[in-house]
């Protein structure tokens, strides 16, 4: 069971980033998948969910509008796109899977990625 997050990067304020994460295909195929990030000094959080069928998401309210999460089944990952990046969403960022379903909960998501470090400049 694996799952390999990638994107990260060093980007200005304002810009743009797309993560990704390649799931194992036993996990794509029935797990909700999550994004969550954890700032420098701080508690990870919740950041974007998507359920296994790919047609309901949640998000956290900081990346309404920003943030889009989705998934491709034929290539096992997720991804979420980043627009409109601020300062305040540097973080390393972690990709999860859920068999519990789409959750904002960090309890329900039974694997996690190794995590990719976004910084915003400002």
């Amino acid at each position: 069971v694996q799952l390999q997050a990638s994107g990260g990067g060093l980007v200005q304020a304002g810009g743009s980033l797309r993560l990704s994460c390649a799931a194992s295909e036993r996990i794509f195929s029935s797990y909700a998948l999550g994004w969550f990030r954890q700032a420098p000094g701080k508690e990870r959080e919740f950041v974007a969910a998507i359920n296994w069928r790919g047609d309901s998401t949640n998000y956290v309210d900081s990346v309404k509008g920003r943030f889009t999460i989705s998934r491709d089944n034929a290539k096992n990952t997720v991804y979420l796109q980043m627009n409109s990046l601020k300062p305040e969403d540097t973080a390393v960022y972690y990709c999860a899977a859920s068999y519990l379903g789409l959750s904002e909960r960090e309890h329900v998501y039974t694997y996690w990625g190794q995590g990719t470090l976004v910084t915003v400049s400002s």
